[in-house]
Formats: C-alpha cells, sequence, structure tokens
C-alpha cells in the first residue's frame, strides 16, 4: 500500500470513529431524536446526528448543573469549542470527535459562519441573560433553533438550492415551534434551577390556562407552517422529519389538556406507545 493510501486510510477511518461518537452522544441524550432519526436514510442519518451532537455538546457546555462550572468557566469552555468549530469547518482536523463529525457535514453540505454564528450567539445568550424581550427572544430562537433546522434542511436538500430558499421558512417554523415547545414543557427547570424566563413578561409562579393557550397558540401556528413543507422533503428525510413533527404536535396538545399549575410544577411528556404509533404512522405515510 502507497503512503498516500495509508494515510487515506488512516483519515477514513478517524472519521468514521468522530461519526460513530456523534451518533453515541444523541443516543445518550435524546429518546424522542434518536427515535425519528432511525427513519432516515443513509447518509443523511450520520449528518443529522453531526449536526445534532455539537448541539448538544453546547447546551451541556451552559447547562450542565454541576455546581463547581463557574459562569465564567462554563464562557471559556465554550468559547474553545466555537473557536474549534471554526478551525475544523475551515479545513483544520479537530482533536474533539464530535466537532470533527460536525465539520465532515458543514463541509459536505454547505453549512457556514450564517448558520453556526447565531447558534454560538444564542449559547452565549444562556450564560448571560436571564429573561427576554420580544426581540431578544426572536433573535435567541434564530440561533438556538431556526439555525439548526436549517442546518439540516441543506442536508436534506444536497445542494438544491432552489429548494432550499422555497423550504427555509417552515423549516425555520419548525424550529422555533420545538423550541417554544421546550420552553414551556421545561418551564419549572429553566425557572427553578437555571433562572430563567425565555417567554416576554411571562409571571412563572402566576401561570395561568390563558397564558398558556396563549403561547400554544403561536407555537401550533408555527407547526402549522411547518407542515406544509412536509410533503415537499425529499423521501431519504420525510419520514423522521414527520415524524419529529408528530411527537411535538403530540406534545403541544398534552400541554394543552394539561393545567397550567401542573406544567409548573412537572414536565409534561409524551408516553412511549404514542410515540411508536406515530413513528408507525410517519413511517407508512410518508413513504413515498
Amino acid at each position: 500500500m502507497s503512503a498516500r493510501s495509508m494515510l487515506e486510510t488512516s483519515t477514513a477511518r478517524y472519521d468514521r470513529v468522530a461519526q460513530r461518537s456523534a451518533a453515541c452522544v444523541i443516543t445518550g441524550y435524546s429518546t424522542s431524536f434518536g427515535w425519528a432519526t432511525r427513519l432516515l436514510d443513509e447518509p443523511v442519518r450520520t449528518h443529522v446526528r453531526n449536526i445534532y451532537a455539537l448541539v448538544r455538546i453546547a447546551d451541556e457546555t451552559v447547562d450542565d448543573p454541576d455546581p463547581t462550572l463557574s459562569t465564567l468557566e462554563r464562557s471559556r469552555l465554550l468559547e474553545d469549542l466555537a473557536a474549534e468549530t471554526a478551525r475544523a469547518v475551515a479545513g483544520s482536523r479537530s482533536t474533539n470527535l464530535v466537532v470533527q463529525a460536525f465539520a465532515l457535514t458543514a463541509r459536505r453540505c454547505g453549512i457556514g459562519p450564517a448558520l453556526i454564528d447565531p447558534f454560538f450567539a444564542s449559547m452565549r445568550a444562556d450564560l448571560a441573560v436571564s429573561s427576554h424581550d420580544q426581540a431578544s427572544l426572536a433573535e435567541y430562537v434564530h440561533g438556538s433553533a431556526e439555525v439548526v433546522g436549517l442546518m439540516c434542511l441543506r442536508v436534506f436538500l444536497d445542494g438544491d438550492d432552489d429548494a432550499y430558499a422555497r423550504l427555509a421558512p417552515a423549516a425555520s417554523a419548525q424550529g422555533a415551534a420545538f423550541q417554544k415547545v421546550n420552553f414551556l414543557r421545561d418551564l419549572a427547570e429553566d425557572h427553578d434551577a437555571l433562572g430563567r424566563t425565555y417567554f416576554p413578561g411571562l409571571d412563572v409562579d402566576d401561570f395561568g390556562d390563558a397564558e398558556r393557550d396563549r403561547l400554544l397558540d403561536d407555537i401550533d401556528t408555527d407547526l402549522a407552517h411547518a407542515a406544509t413543507a412536509l410533503p415537499h422533503l425529499p423521501a431519504s428525510s420525510r419520514r423522521a422529519v414527520t415524524a419529529a413533527h408528530g411527537f411535538y404536535s403530540a406534545l403541544s396538545r398534552r400541554l394543552r389538556a394539561t393545567p397550567a399549575q401542573q406544567i409548573r410544577r412537572t414536565r409534561v411528556r409524551v408516553p412511549e406507545h404514542e410515540k411508536a404509533l406515530i413513528m408507525m404512522r410517519a413511517a407508512l405515510g410518508a413513504r413515498r
């Protein structure tokens, strides 16, 4: 074997290990997302896992409950991660396997600073901002969720820029809906453990059903917009995105049926049997 062939084999092995590491991150942190990714065809599944692994690592950097990690230390770790990601996306090899996996996907699928920089800006906001107004919330949701949906759309469409332009608003709406559902579901933890309130003007201790319904009306509008893109996605991703949309639609319905003060105290979940039914319907209904 030539030296060039040996180098190529070594590089390919390292990249495969990096991408398997990203898959382990997803399996360890997200049940629903892990379920949905099973419906993605390859190589789309691997690329999407690579994206979400980096997102999860960044999120854990700012939200890890370890009391020994100061805000200053979390900020340093986040900046190190952002800088390492930028270097890897530009072409450097990273010793952080999750960053290496993300960079492979970013370079292959055209994910650049326009989507990556807002994401890290929102992660920084979690370390500095404890409550939001409408403008800062919109900026935060764009960076923490909408751009992630757009990164995935880049993967799904594999270079079709015309389709990306058409479907980007719906992909952004889906990311926003998912994030706002998480805000509502995690209301107690965000407020009590992390000291954050994402929804502007919301008094968590006086949270009522009317406020719950107002927030869910906005979320359901985003979900309805997102649904318009589902039939236009390639078959390689349509079933998985339909399943993810179904999970969050079910969670929205459950939140609406749950008294606001109970949401304030407990985390609402979709039961496993209902997730399995949503998966089955997505697999059958979005097959073509």
